[in-house]
């Protein structure tokens, strides 16, 4: 009964996924903005060679911002007085590259005012980011509208030391399979990772390779600093399969990342991915596209922010103004004139 509750629970969610995304199009401001990704990619050309780590950056924001109400850009929102908002969540306190979105968006609405979404911006821009790197070329459906709540105490996001049955539960819970989950923890082919995420592996774990061990307890021997390590020891700015590779020879860096080729669940699309760039990166571009419609806001939901970082102005009733006072007119003088009969009364006297 249970695993039949848990399919029933899959397939509601595949539904209104697919429901949902299809609301989504190509090309969907061809005839509004159709010069949008245009802009957008000539921006983050621009920013990826200045720093190639912006593709990691740019992944890490839609990746959270998808997971937590969905890809509605609520993680751009910022936090006032009454309201902290997802971006000051402890899981996105290292989340990074807003600077970017406000640039893009400040172009976009140049050529094309309220009508490119701040959502759809972060996800043409992490797939422009995906191909600087030698990703694979996906296409992504537009359409999204930005969302009206951002809120800290929303944001559940799978943390570094969780095992893969905790992870997928999360991964599942968002219309993703299993597959799919290990394809998109591929996106560690690019990035880094700060020591205190990682240091208790340090210390005689049996999956870290143990030359790989040595190393990076010099690298994080100050506390203090906290220093940073790529988290794919082959090609750290490439987004390749070398990560699972890496993966196979116990020089993952994330415990989650290691798990997967250890749990028996898992291990089997591992080895498949180290052994075929080309499939990892077909997988990926379709896992890409599929995480980039997780509870999207389309047609007339949400809005289209003109500052991304806040939301937009609420519309204020009009009230309409009093009519002018009317001065009136002074008396006219008395004339006699005859007495009119007065009309026959047809009811009772007033009183």
């Amino acid at each position: 009964m249970r695993k039949m509750g848990m399919k029933v629970s899959f397939l509601l969610v595949l539904f209104i996924f697919q429901a949902v995304s299809a609301d989504l199009r190509v090309g969907f401001y061809k005839s509004t903005c159709p010069d949008a990704e245009s802009i957008i990619f000539q921006a983050v050309q621009k920013r990826f060679n200045a720093d190639k780590s912006v593709t990691a950056a740019l992944l890490r924001m839609h990746f959270h911002d998808c997971f937590v109400r969905g890809c509605d850009a609520s993680i751009l929102i910022d936090s006032t007085s009454q309201n902290p908002a997802e971006k000051d969540s402890g899981p996105n306190q290292t989340v990074r590259e807003y600077e970017l979105i406000d640039e893009i968006k400040k172009a976009l609405e140049a050529k094309c005012p309220t009508k490119v979404s701040c959502a759809d911006i972060i996800t043409v821009a992490t797939r422009d980011a995906v191909v600087l790197s030698g990703g694979p070329n996906y296409t992504v459906p537009t359409g999204r509208r930005d969302g009206l709540v951002s809120r800290a105490g929303d944001v559940n996001l799978p943390g570094p030391q969780v095992d893969v049955s905790q992870a997928f539960q999360i991964f599942r819970a968002k219309g993703l399979t299993l597959e799919e989950m290990v394809i998109l923890l591929g996106a560690h082919t690019v990035g880094v990772a700060h020591c205190s995420f990682f240091s208790e592996r340090l210390q005689n774990d049996p999956s870290m390779d143990a030359n790989l061990a040595a190393r990076l307890r010099n690298v994080c021997a100050n506390p203090n600093t906290d220093p940073t390590v790529l988290l794919d020891q082959g090609t750290g700015f490439v987004v390749d399969n070398e990560f699972y590779k890496q993966l196979l020879l116990k020089r993952g860096i994330m415990h989650i990342d290691q798990q997967l080729a250890i749990d028996r669940s898992t291990s089997g699309f591992v080895s498949r991915f180290a052994r075929d760039g080309n499939g990892f990166k077909k997988g990926f571009g379709n896992a890409m596209v599929k995480m980039g419609s997780i509870g999207v806001l389309v047609g007339n939901d949400g809005e289209v922010r003109t500052n991304c970082r806040v939301f937009n102005p609420k519309n204020k009733p009009t009230v309409p103004s009093p009519p002018p006072k009317v001065k009136a007119s002074p008396p006219s003088k008395k004339t006699k004139t005859k007495k009119q009969k007065k009309p026959k009364s047809s009811g009772t006297k007033k009183k």
